[in-house]
């Protein structure tokens, strides 16, 4: 423990060399103060030289304590911020990703958001796909499925207090369909994708606190890309569009599964802001 440090830059220099020796993302400190202050970054500029006030003190030296622990940050504060929608999260749940958002503004690009579009969603963890296409396409039909009853616990709750409607369906990829749902206009899915065999090489705090079925598949973390390629043109519009995002060294095994099974199809693959090949769009 620190005496009562005399400003907000005091304090965050405690919490970030505490971390960092600790081998946990100090980045993690700032972001939870400025989330309990619902402040912005100009906010902490403005404000770093002044005292913390007792309260906030307490507060933020609970919060390091269970950062250090490896806890991420999100499941700390109990939500993570997605294409501008808070929602809700905990560890039955994968944090959702920068990169996904990137996945939803290219689907954003592909039709108007006033298209009436039936979309489906496979593994929708939090909802997060789902709920922000529901926002961005209001006149659309969404659908979303998950493996995980405790998934979709928190998928429902996120779009009833987002109140964005979207239908959730409990089971293995297309199981969990109901004979009632027709076909589809977009099908989009960020699988589970990570090989087995790369755990030791995977940061502390994903490995140990996020849901391991929803990291990890078979076959080097092709096996679902593989189901959904030998199944999806049944569940698709002959128009119809399936977006996925991958592992930034999938690109090339993702082209042939898909070249492979629907012979028929174009595959287009897209990068990243980093620059990674992380998305493709079978149409």
């Amino acid at each position: 423990s620190l005496m009562k440090p005399t400003n907000y830059k005091e304090a965050l220099d405690w919490a970030f060399l505490l971390l960092q020796k600790a081998d946990r993302d100090p980045e993690a400190a700032e972001y939870v103060l400025l989330e309990r202050q619902d402040w912005r970054k100009t906010d902490l500029v403005l404000n770093e030289r002044r005292p913390m006030p007792e309260s906030v003190w307490q507060q933020f030296e609970q919060d390091v304590a269970q950062l250090k622990t490896g806890l991420p940050a999100q499941y700390l504060l109990g939500y993570a911020w997605f294409a501008d929608l808070k929602l809700k999260v905990n560890q039955a749940t994968l944090i959702p990703r920068q990169e996904t958002e990137e996945l939803v503004s290219w689907i954003g690009e592909v039709y108007p958001a006033t298209a009436s579009l039936r979309i489906l969603d496979i593994g929708t963890g939090s909802g997060a796909i789902a709920l922000a296409l529901k926002q961005h396409f209001p006149n659309s039909t969404v659908v979303a499925t998950d493996i995980s009853n405790a998934a979709l616990t928190v998928a429902q709750e996120n779009a009833t207090n987002l109140q964005l409607p979207v239908t959730f369906y409990q089971g293995d990829l297309w199981q969990a369909l109901p004979a009632s749902e027709a076909k589809f206009d977009v099908i989009v899915s960020n699988p589970p994708y990570i090989a087995t065999d790369e755990k030791k090489v995977m940061d502390y705090s994903v490995l140990n606190f996020e849901p391991q079925t929803a990291l990890f598949a078979d076959h080097q973390g092709l096996a679902i890309y593989e189901r959904l390629a030998a199944e999806v043109a049944h569940y698709l519009q002959p128009q119809g569009n399936l977006f996925m995002e991958f592992g930034y060294q999938q690109a090339p095994a993702i082209k042939t599964i898909f070249q492979n099974a629907l012979p028929q199809h174009q595959i287009e693959i897209r990068h990243d802001l980093a620059d990674w090949p992380r998305m493709a769009r079978v149409y």
